[in-house]
């Protein structure tokens, strides 16, 4: 399989070719378009049981199966999102545990499956109780709300980012959650609450802009419904 993404950092889509055989699978309406000879299926990746947890963290229950039956062919995914999408290389050892929404697809050996959070973190990292767990070898592509930027954490440093803005992270790296700012009256002053802190070696994906963010800002201009009775 090759793929190119297209359409710049704010609206991508990924275009990728399957010899005959080969498939990809990709979260329920990724699919934008594809070539007469590629047979699009609806599946439970996984079993049941990794469908259920793929719908505790925001995925869909059943993914596309995207597969090459009679000769090679082409097909575009997109994200609902306008955002980025980044591309990472599984090379079988190394785990990554993503956001709620940010899986967009992956090559057949991607495995996907959802991974249970501490009362600690689901609560006060802003991801929930349950995320993403990505293993296998493989590409796995993930989407993101703004542009994704890759960030590495060398052995023993330190980085604070805030929850918000977390795309990505090797699973072997230990965070805490902690405060965004020195003390707790600045964190909530400044706007900042809870943030994540990672300690390397390690790398970590975040995105540009913060969706809860984007929500408080277009809240106040989102007409209010007229009473039936004015």
């Amino acid at each position: 399989m090759r793929y190119e993404l297209i359409g710049g950092e704010t609206f991508p889509v990924i275009k990728v070719w399957l010899d005959n055989g080969e498939f990809i699978k990709a979260e329920s309406g990724a699919m934008l378009a594809m070539t007469e000879n590629l047979k699009l299926t609806g599946k439970m990746d996984g079993g049941i049981k990794r469908s259920i947890g793929r719908m505790f963290s925001g995925e869909s229950f059943f993914m596309q199966n995207i597969e090459a039956v009679d000769g090679s062919g082409w097909a575009m995914l997109s994200t609902p999102a306008p955002g980025g999408v980044v591309d990472i290389e599984l090379d079988g050892n190394t785990e990554w545990t993503v956001q709620k929404n940010g899986f967009l697809a992956g090559t057949s050996d991607v495995e996907i499956s959802t991974k249970v959070q501490s009362l600690t973190r689901g609560i006060l990292s802003g991801e929930g109780f349950f995320v993403i767990k990505v293993a296998g070898r493989g590409h796995v592509f993930l989407s993101s709300y703004g542009a994704i930027h890759p960030i590495d954490i060398a052995d023993g440093e330190k980085l604070l980012i805030d929850n918000g803005h977390l795309v990505a992270w090797d699973s072997k790296m230990h965070y805490s959650i902690t405060k965004g700012a020195k003390s707790w009256f600045s964190s909530v002053t400044s706007g900042e609450g809870f943030a994540c802190d990672f300690t390397g070696p390690g790398r970590v994906y975040i995105q540009t802009r913060n969706p809860n963010d984007f929500g408080k800002w277009i809240a106040p201009l989102i007409p209010m419904p007229r009473s039936s009775n004015s």
